[in-house]
């Protein structure tokens, strides 16, 4: 039998794990799937919750340096395949830095577009869509190119225009104006 001593003890230490972790614990427990450390909440834009990631710190002054921030804070529905910071490590040094300067905005622009799909596409519509074609599902992106979806392994992998993989490591993190898929990989149009 538990005391009531024990009992408020334990509270206590649950409540304070929810204040330390800025109702993180308590997000998760509702059910928001947790990105870059922050909860993603649905009631939240694109923008909002990316800016919330720890993981997606340069995908976010991308998006800055590119203008978009009101495009994608807007009411879509969008389905972004969103890059972490690792995947955006994985280009050759000094992309980035070359990529975010205002002389190279139309490029980077290009590229972070590549990224968007209209509509909100769900994990379970690519395997639906991928299912009806051959084991491919392929979707026109905002700056008019194509990636195309493929199971890998017990995942879904996405492919670029170039031939180039991604594959997807969160599916389905549902915004108020669409849906992200956070991706290992730059994809290129």
């Amino acid at each position: 039998m538990t005391s009531p001593m024990t009992l408020k003890l334990r509270v206590s230490i649950v409540a304070f794990a929810v204040a330390v972790a800025g109702g993180s614990s308590l997000a998760y427990a509702q059910g928001y799937p947790m990105v870059g450390g922050a909860a993603m909440y649905p009631t939240k834009t694109i923008v909002e919750n990316a800016a919330s990631s720890a993981d997606h710190t340069t995908l976010v002054a991308a998006v800055k340096a590119a203008g978009l921030v009101e495009t994608l804070s807007g009411p879509g529905p969008l389905t972004v395949l969103a890059p972490t910071n690792t995947a955006f490590g994985k280009l050759p040094a000094g992309t980035v830095d070359t990529l975010v300067k205002p002389e190279n905005k139309a490029t980077l622009t290009n590229i972070l577009t590549y990224h968007v799909i209209p509509g909100k596409i769900s994990a379970r519509m690519i395997a639906r869509n991928a299912m009806q074609h051959g084991g491919k599902a392929t979707y026109a992106t905002v700056n008019g190119g194509t990636v195309t979806f493929m199971k890998q392994g017990a995942g879904w992998a996405v492919m670029d225009a170039k031939g180039g993989m991604a594959a997807i490591a969160i599916a389905d993190v549902a915004q108020s104006n669409g849906v992200i898929h956070v991706i290992d990989t730059v994809l290129m149009p």
